[in-house]
């Protein structure tokens, strides 16, 4: 592409001294004919060399046929590669999602990445496309009328390049300060995306509180800091066209004059004069067009920025033990387990046991907030462990891959994830490649085939994005099927059945109770009364493990989870 850029560059650069020589051959013939008719001689056209004129045009027409050819084969070559670059800087931006820990999506807000991913990208994309081969044209067009002006007449283009050194500071001086801009505009674009994606997900709740004018406000404060990063960014990227324009006139003024006077004094012809005005004018627009294109490339540039911010994040490290498997009869095996989350807050776990048989069932209790996330954290390795070992059938499991440890596991929590698409596509996500058979089966388990058959496509009903267009419990039954149809040996279960009726709140637990026979389970329990047959109780508060035992010890300890468990029933509680 760039071999094409200054090929079409040199071919239209030698048009105007061609042509100028055409204006010198009229110039000379009109100059002539004067001295016949002054000489006395009697003439009826003056003495043109048609033919030479006629070879000169037709020659700047085949110039110009070739820039034109090499220019359409530029933009061609550098459409497949602006996108093919961008296609490839998408798909590693996805995979580097992929790999990115859990905690990073702890710490950014969904519209900011969401905005990395779509605006940062299209932005490079339109610049990939169109500003960067318009900055190789302006480049190569410009080295190549420097060449043609020098051919001229060296003084004169000295002249014309005293504005390249003043160009280039007032870009050194004023781009700089724009790009700062250009880049809170991006990153305020990202925060006022993550704004409009909350307000518009919860609106029910929005107008439920009368919220409407306090989101309006928000939304104004954001879009007002848009505005004031764009404003000075576009203002002052703006300043460099006028000023470059100014400085340009003034070197065309100052080629005029000093043109003049070398024809006049017949050291120059006046066709290359002609042809030097207009490499004047030409030599100014790749300039002009270089400083315009520095406005979209500082915002293009923050852009950049914020995508490889992301893919420059550290990603999920294997930390391989390699330590020998175990011969032992737990399935899931806690062994002197150390972790917290950063590694200069404390740990909220020290020197953690918890050996767990086929079969047993687990609970986690603890107030909200209490981390009771935290063990399902560790278990699908979204985090690793500091010290100690989590085997899993006598395995290490930082030595396996996330991806052979999650294949073991299904979840079913209390927020139910299902995507747009049929009920039917939302059941078959559970498993790679299900047969009909098996998803029915795994609806019927879970009693959702009862409610599907009464909706009038069935399973062909396509949910909406936040799948309202069936009740929570309906979408929480939904979720069982799937873990169902993936028939894992450790299942994670948010047994929460709040806000659904009384007899949908009896299936769900129909469904779970059958769910859970035979599987190893880790059950986030919120009523107490539904663990007790647990062999494990896990007690959580203010993020550590605070208790563990089954329901009987805990009791007879009077601790923590007594007091829970009777709050529960006394209706006080506990803090």
């Amino acid at each position: 592409m760039v071999v094409f850029a200054i090929g079409s560059a040199i071919f239209q650069a030698q048009t105007p001294k061609i042509l100028g020589k055409a204006t010198t051959q009229i110039y000379e013939g009109v100059l002539s004919g004067a001295a016949e008719i002054k000489a006395g001689m009697h003439i009826s056209t003056l003495p043109m060399n048609w033919y030479k004129i006629i070879s000169i045009v037709i020659e700047v027409i085949v110039l110009y046929i070739l820039a034109a050819i090499l220019s359409f084969a530029q933009q061609f070559i550098m459409t497949r590669v602006s996108q093919h670059t961008v296609f490839d800087l998408r798909r590693d931006l996805k995979n580097k999602m992929r790999n990115l820990p859990i905690s990073y999506y702890d710490t950014h807000s969904n519209g900011d990445i969401m905005s990395r991913a779509t605006n940062d990208m299209d932005n490079i994309s339109s610049t990939l496309q169109q500003n960067l081969t318009q900055l190789i044209t302006s480049i190569a067009t410009f080295f190549s009328i420097l060449w043609m002006m020098i051919s001229i007449s060296i003084p004169l283009t000295l002249w014309v390049l005293i504005i390249v050194p003043v160009s280039v500071v007032i870009i050194g001086i004023v781009a700089p300060r724009s790009q700062k801009y250009f880049s809170d505009q991006q990153r305020h674009l990202g925060l006022l995306n993550n704004q409009i994606e909350e307000t518009y997900a919860g609106y029910t709740i929005v107008r439920a509180y009368n919220h409407e004018d306090k989101e309006r406000q928000s939304f104004a404060a954001e879009n007002d800091q848009i505005y004031k990063a764009s404003w000075k960014a576009q203002f002052i990227s703006g300043m460099i066209m006028p000023l470059m324009t100014f400085i340009n006139n003034l070197g065309y003024i100052g080629i005029a004059i000093l043109g003049g006077i070398k024809v006049a004094n017949g050291k120059i012809p006046i066709g290359d004069i002609q042809a030097f005005l207009q490499y004047t004018d030409q030599f100014s627009q790749p300039i002009s067009q270089i400083t315009n294109l520095t406005n979209q490339i500082q915002s293009t540039i923050a852009s950049a920025e914020r995508i490889f911010q992301v893919l420059d994040e550290p990603e999920m490290k294997n930390n391989k033990q390699n330590l020998p498997v175990k011969k032992e009869k737990e399935i899931i095996n806690f062994d002197h387990v150390q972790f917290g989350y950063n590694p200069n807050d404390e740990l909220l776990m020290t020197d953690y046991n918890l050996p767990v048989k086929k079969g047993e069932i687990v609970a986690i209790v603890g107030p909200t907030g209490a981390g009771k996330t935290t063990m399902i954290n560790l278990l699908e390795r979204f985090y690793d462990i500091k010290a100690g070992s989590i085997r899993f059938n006598g395995q290490d499991t930082r030595d396996m891959s996330r991806e052979k440890l999650r294949s073991h596991f299904a979840m079913v929590l209390q927020d139910t994830w299902l995507f747009t698409g049929t009920i039917y596509d939302n059941i078959a996500y559970g498993k790679e490649n299900p047969s009909k058979d098996e998803v029915i089966k795994a609806s019927k388990a879970a009693h959702v085939d009862t409610f599907v058959k009464q909706l009038p496509k069935g399973y062909k009903t396509i949910l909406n994005e936040e799948a309202s267009n069936i009740s929570q419990g309906q979408r929480q039954l939904i979720t069982i099927a799937r873990a169902f149809l993936a028939n894992p040996e450790i299942l994670i279960l948010d047994e929460a059945t709040s806000s659904v009726d009384s007899r949908t709140e009896v299936q769900i637990q129909h469904a779970m109770e059958t769910l859970l026979k035979g599987r190893t389970s880790f059950v986030v329990a919120h009523r107490l009364s539904t663990i007790r047959d647990a062999q494990h109780i896990v007690v959580m508060n203010h993020g550590s493990i605070v208790e563990t035992g089954n329901h009987d010890s805990l009791m007879k300890k009077n601790g923590f989870y007594a007091d829970l468990y009777n709050s529960q029933f006394s209706g006080k509680v506990v803090i």
